[in-house]
């Protein structure tokens, strides 16, 4: 009985390692093909921006992500350049800069990163792609919109009309700034035209300092407008015409790669709203999903 007993105990832990080796085997395998290919060689990686950034969830680009990336990326040797690949209207000021100074920082560790701007790459998607060594744009890509708006509801006049009185108790002169239940003071709008003029300020200097432009001449078409890529390109916004795949062969030989370079794509993330748009077979879903893009109000945005 014993004997039997050892047997049985023995044939567990060879199916338990037979399992945990084809586990182990799986998990190798998806690495290898998430990561485009086998280890060792030179590769470009493309990381995506995608949205409204700074959103979070299931409305726009996950900011924290993207950092991390793009820091796992910089200090991986076996990636050589990074491709950043935009379609963002814009979005938060914060999220933004914070995207732009990680690739930044991959930059200035020695490896040259690429800008391929998509569909659509204004305002905070423009600044993002700032952070590049070269900008490629397609003759049709929405760009520009270089600015900062805030926006604010003012809601007195039909508070009044239903009878509701809104009160607020405060320390510090300026601590409900933007109320909406009252109008805006001269001097509450001095104070929010002064932060917005100051990043406004930052915006332009970015673009004249990482497009070698005099601060001037930025201020000659940073005033909000939008522009194509083949106005970008006159304008000196962006460096060349072309899409994805200019950018990923410009990015390879920025990196002295010889021949097709080795290509990480980006990893795939998990979406509600794509989970819900397959499983339950709508096209749109934002109908019943109205809270996941307005979950983090922006203040002020680069939009």
């Amino acid at each position: 009985m014993a004997s039997r007993g050892r047997i049985a105990l023995l044939a567990v832990g060879v199916t338990a390692g037979v399992i945990l080796l084809f586990v182990g085997t799986v998990w190798v395998l998806m690495r290898v093909m998430d990561e485009g290919g086998l280890p060792g060689g030179s590769r470009v990686a493309i990381v995506e921006v995608n949205g409204i950034i700074g959103a979070g969830l299931d409305g726009g680009t996950d900011t924290d992500m993207i950092v991390r990336e793009l820091g796992e990326y910089r200090d991986n040797p076996t990636i050589v350049a990074i491709v950043l690949r935009v379609n963002s209207p814009g979005g938060l000021v914060g999220p933004t800069q914070e995207i732009f100074s990680a690739a930044t920082r991959v930059r200035e560790a020695g490896k040259p990163v690429v800008a391929s701007l998509g569909s659509v790459a204004a305002s905070g998607g423009y600044y993002v792609a700032l952070a590049a060594n070269r900008v490629y744009a397609n003759p049709g890509t929405l760009t520009g919109s270089i600015g900062v708006v805030m926006q604010l509801a003012n809601a007195e006049g039909l508070l009044k009309k239903v009878g509701v009185d809104y009160v607020v108790v405060k320390a510090g002169a300026y601590k409900d700034i933007g109320n909406f239940a009252r109008t805006m003071k001269p001097e509450e709008r001095k104070v929010l035209q002064a932060l917005l003029d100051d990043v406004y300020g930052q915006f332009v200097g970015a673009v004249a300092d990482r497009r070698s432009l005099d601060r001037q001449t930025v201020m000659g078409f940073a005033d909000g407008r939008i522009y194509s890529g083949q106005q970008a390109k006159a304008l000196k916004m962006v460096d060349e015409l072309g899409g994805l795949e200019d950018a990923i062969e410009a990015a390879a030989k920025l990196a002295g790669i010889v021949g097709k370079p080795k290509v990480i794509y980006p990893r795939r993330r998990f979406s509600l709203r794509e989970l819900l748009r397959n499983q339950v077979g709508l096209g749109d879903i934002s109908a019943i999903l109205p809270a996941l893009p307005s979950l983090k109000t922006p203040l002020y945005l680069m939009y």
